[in-house]
This record gives C-alpha cells, structure tokens and sequence, in this order.
C-alpha cells in the first residue's frame, strides 16, 4: 500500500517535471519566435519620414497644466529637460559640422511647443524664456518675440526679458521698436542704467557694429545660461573678425598700390599686418582669426576671407 502511494507520488513529480521542462521550451521558442519576427521587421521596415518623427506627440500647454495635479513646476522641468535633449540630439546628429550658425537648418519645429508648454505650466521659469530668446530667432523670430512677450506678460519686473526683446527687433532692423523695449525695461527699478543708454543709442545708430558688440557683450556679462554665454561669444568673435578682415583689406590694398599686383603670399604683407596690431603666424605669415584659424587670401582679388572651417560665424 505505502508502495503504490510512494510510486504515484513519484510518477506525479515527474509529470510535474515533464510539464516544466515542456514550458519551458515553449517559452523559448517563443523568445525565439519573437526576435526573428523583430528581426525580420527592423529589415523591412520602410526608411523613417522625418515629418512623421517631428510630429507634435505632446498635450498643449493648458491641457498638461490641467493634467499636472498641482506638480506643475516638476512637469515644467521635464518639458524644460526635453527641450534640451531635443537640441541636443539634432546638434550631436551633425556631429563635427555643426556651428551655431546652422541651428535655423536643425529643423526643430517642436522647440517652441516644448518651450511653451514649460512656461504655461511654470509663467515664472525665467531660464525658458532666455533660453528661447537665443535659440528661437534662428528658427522662427515671430516665435521667439510670442515667447518673450508671455514672459513679460507674467514677470513684469525682469529687465532682462525686455533686453532680449529688444535685441531680438534690432536683429529685425526694426530700431524704433527696439529702442521702445529698451525704454521700457530701462524704466523698471532694478534695471541697469545702460538699458536706457541702449534705447538711446538705437536711435541714433542702430546698424552700427558699435551697438552690435555693446549688445553682444552685455548679453555675454548678464547670462546665466551656457548657451545665451556661447552664442553672444561667438557674436562677438563675428564683430572683431569684420573689423580684423577690414584691416587686413586695407593692407592688402595699400600693398597693390606699392607694388602694382596683389599679394601673392602672406608673408609679403606679414610685417604690415602686424604693425596693423593683426595677430600674424610665425611660420606663414597669415593673419588668425579671433578663434586662431588663419584667415584665406585671394591673391588674385586682393582680397580675405573667413575659412569654413573656422567657428567663427560668417554672417
């Protein structure tokens, strides 16, 4: 009797057993299944439509203010957050050949709905706002100015709102509007004085590259954020390059009238150049950039020109 009980109990195990091990395999030829089935997709799938990727898969502003049940700081973080990696990636995509001069070709049509969203779910995120005075007038300036006007909209006091502004009217050659915002911040308590002087300042010469490098470099001492710091650097490395690419053409000239034909080389004009208080290489004799890149001669112009390959922008 204990026989016939131990023998069934021990058939059961290995029934138990037999069900285990046949799970089992078929739980790996699933896995299997799966990932040749996976496989086999990845390599027919059709090529990817960028328009289709770009597609806006995120809630309006209002809606996600409604959705955050009161985290709408922690939600403003991460549209903030998703801003930046979404520059981000299309930056790194270019990889090497990237300038801050390509950025209006990054087709990131999603920066402003993320930029917005951020600021309707916190009005107070003053990053946002300048981050996207910087980044947006490449892409879309009517988009940038929208952008500013909500920010001053819920910060009335935040002078630095109004310089961006402004400076964003004066890249449109519009220097009445953007001496009025000028004037506007420049009435604000805590605003520095030289915001009035740059209301000023618009009127009476707006285009000049004075009021470009004043503008610029008080973009550069003001900011907090890298990339606002980055870019009015390499405006001001622009300015500098003008005025460089300006003496340079004057020695050029000067040495066509001595000698009736062109520089051939730059070490025929390297002393000038330097006497021009140009920064010159020992070695060639060519005149460097403000990023150190030798500048390029047409010898057959008399003329200079920026290297592609320098970070300084060219227009």
């Amino acid at each position: 009797m204990r026989d016939a009980k131990e023998n069934r109990t021990d058939e059961a195990r290995r029934a138990r057993r037999r069900q285990t091990v046949l799970l089992s395999l078929v739980i790996l030829l699933g896995l299997g299944s799966a990932a040749a089935l996976n496989r086999w997709q990845e390599v027919r799938r059709p090529p990817a439509d960028p328009a289709l990727e770009e597609e806006n898969l995120y809630v309006t502003g209002g809606a996600a203010r409604r959705m955050s049940l009161s985290f709408n700081g922690l939600i403003a973080d991460w549209y903030w957050m998703r801003s930046l990696q979404y520059v981000g990636r299309k930056v790194i995509k270019q990889g090497d050949k990237f300038t801050f001069n390509d950025l209006g070709a990054l087709d990131m049509r999603l920066l402003y709905p993320l930029l917005d969203t951020a600021t309707t779910l916190d009005p107070q995120f003053i990053a946002v706002y300048e981050y996207g005075a910087a980044v947006l007038p490449a892409l879309n300036d009517e988009h940038a100015i929208k952008l500013l006007e909500k920010g001053i909209e819920h910060n009335p006091a935040e002078w630095r709102l109004y310089h961006h502004l402004g400076y964003i009217h004066w890249q449109r050659d519009d220097y009445q509007t953007a001496a009025a915002k000028y004037e506007a911040g420049a009435r604000l308590p805590n605003a520095p004085a030289w915001m009035r002087a740059m209301s000023a300042r618009m009127l009476a010469e707006g285009g000049s590259r004075g009021t470009a490098r004043e503008i610029y470099q008080r973009m550069y001492d003001e900011a907090d954020d890298e990339t606002i710091r980055r870019m009015a650097e390499l405006r001001l490395a622009q300015i500098t390059s003008f005025e460089e690419r300006d003496a340079i053409r004057k020695v050029l000239k000067e040495y066509q009238t001595r000698q009736g034909r062109c520089a051939s080389d730059w070490r025929e004009v390297a002393g000038a150049l330097r006497a021009a208080g140009l920064k010159v290489d020992r070695n060639t004799g060519a005149p460097l950039d403000p990023a150190d890149t030798p500048y390029l001669l047409f010898k057959d112009q008399c003329d200079v020109d920026l290297d592609p390959k320098s970070v300084v922008p060219y227009k």
